[in-house]
């Protein structure tokens, strides 16, 4: 065993000393292997993207096999360099998407997140420094990506997804998410479905199709999935397999806690706006999530409940997932593959669905998502009305949209004949239709007619057909 030991030192030593690295005239320390990406591409591949279960596109080798020492970071006018992709998302998840995307030679690419970066980034965000807490994550992501990789061209967007109209994302050959809630998900999903156009007969533009690359980790599971606007399942298909978020009811909070997720709900719901009545808390502020801790561990031990910590607090006020950076390697390396495999068609993407387990050893599993016949984003059927008697009011209907299957958040309702039911916005609307909430909805429309329903949320609208439990 001592010499089996010892001849596998004195090999990797012998393979080390083998593999000297190489700099490619002052503008890439990459070890010259990296150009086995640009090898692949220049040779016929029996697995090509038109032989796979979810054909996109047919492939073509590049006509010139790479030189010795070019890379995809200083060879032009590839599938890969003139690609435009957009990362949204520069967290966990996005940090390693960005470093996979250069490392690939894909140049042009945009990312766009709203946060700021916290002290309890810095174990796995790994883009971002000391220095750094407090800056913007798109901003600070991009900045250190141009540097470190100078082929590279990252534009940065600091804020919401929501800040950008339709053209913005109808720009990108391929969308790769790295978004950690649900309902931003749903609003992207919604959003780049409503891009794809349709001809005179009814069939789809090919060049409005913009798949969507979703990605998502908790702990040691994760999850990568290919959505194709149109042809398979979209977000809005499998929002079952989502069970909606935790909350905890007031009373509980505020009267009778129990475990050490009350006390923090109660100081960050209820005593920060007592305490402090003009400012809002701010999630991601070290001072203001210091105090909401110090006065949940004054709460929980005033109720003999243990187990308040800061990174709790942090996670119950912000609704933080568990993140592993390993899980996050494995998922953002599966994302940025489907990323290269769909712009080069170089071999066949996923479909549709890969499920990563990291437990209890390394195990995956792939399988296709089917469609949601009845799905209100990716079909145009009408969507059936949520049971309500004759006499139910607009307002009991309005809760069962967002109580049921839909999930809406705040939902505006027009008639098919164009009457405003009810608008939450603007103000001055939204007091004028304010008395229909309490009407028998019998009395605003019929039996048979069309509700149109938008909600933020989603940002398309929803047909709902009129039909009454009695």
């Amino acid at each position: 065993q001592q010499a089996m030991s010892k001849r596998s030192r004195e090999e990797m030593q012998e393979e080390k000393q083998a593999e000297p690295m190489e700099i490619d005239n002052g503008v890439s320390t990459a070890p010259v292997r990296r150009a086995t990406l640009l090898t692949l591409l220049s040779r016929p591949s029996p697995y090509g993207n038109e032989t796979g279960s979810l054909p996109c596109g047919e492939y073509e080798p590049l006509p010139k096999t790479p030189s010795p020492g070019e890379t995809p970071a200083t060879v032009d006018n590839t599938p890969l360099t003139n690609a435009k992709v957009l990362v949204v998302g520069a967290g966990g998840l996005g940090c390693e998407i960005l470093k996979d995307l250069a490392m690939s030679g894909i140049r042009n690419v945009h990312v766009i997140d709203l946060d700021t970066i916290d002290v309890t980034n810095l174990n796995r965000q790994f883009l971002f420094r000391q220095k750094d807490v407090g800056n913007s994550k798109a901003k600070t992501a991009a900045s250190f990506i141009n540097e470190k990789c100078p082929w590279m061209n990252v534009t940065a967007h600091h804020g919401k997804i929501q800040d950008h109209d339709s053209s913005f994302y109808a720009s990108f050959n391929c969308i790769i998410s790295g978004l950690d809630n649900v309902e931003a998900r749903r609003w992207l999903n919604a959003t780049v479905i409503g891009l794809v156009e349709f001809d005179s007969d009814g069939d789809m533009d090919p060049s409005t199709i913009i798949p969507i690359i979703d990605g998502g980790t908790e702990a040691f599971s994760g999850q990568a999935r290919l959505i194709l606007p149109r042809i398979t399942s979209c977000f809005e298909c499998t929002l079952d397999s989502f069970p909606p978020q935790t909350s905890f009811p007031l009373c509980t909070i505020a009267e009778t806690p129990r475990r050490p997720e009350h006390c923090i709900a109660y100081a960050s719901m209820l005593q920060w706006d007592r305490e402090f009545p003009d400012k809002k808390l701010d999630k991601d502020s070290p001072e203001d999530m210091t105090w909401v801790y110090q006065q949940a561990k004054e709460r929980a031990d005033k109720f003999n409940i243990s187990g308040v910590t800061y990174m709790m607090t942090m996670g119950v006020v912000k609704n933080i997932i568990p993140a592993v950076a390993s899980t996050n390697a494995i998922i953002s390396a599966a994302c940025v593959n489907e990323a290269v495999k769909y712009l080069t068609f170089c071999s066949r993407n996923l479909n549709s669905y890969m499920m990563y387990m990291g437990s209890e050893g390394v195990h995956s599993h792939t399988f296709a998502y089917e469609r949601k016949e009845d799905c209100p984003v990716c079909t145009s059927s009408v969507q059936k009305m949520p049971p309500l008697s004759s006499k139910g009011t607009l307002t009991e209907l309005i809760q069962a949209l967002r109580d049921g299957t839909m999930r809406l958040s705040s939902p505006s309702l027009v008639s098919g004949s164009g009457k405003t039911l009810y608008m939450p916005k603007p103000p001055a609307l939204e007091k004028a239709t304010r008395p229909n909430l309490n009407k028998p909805l019998s009395s605003l429309v019929l039996a048979g007619d069309e509700l149109i329903v938008t909600d933020p949320i989603l940002g398309v609208p929803i047909k709902l057909a009129v039909a009454f439990a009695d």
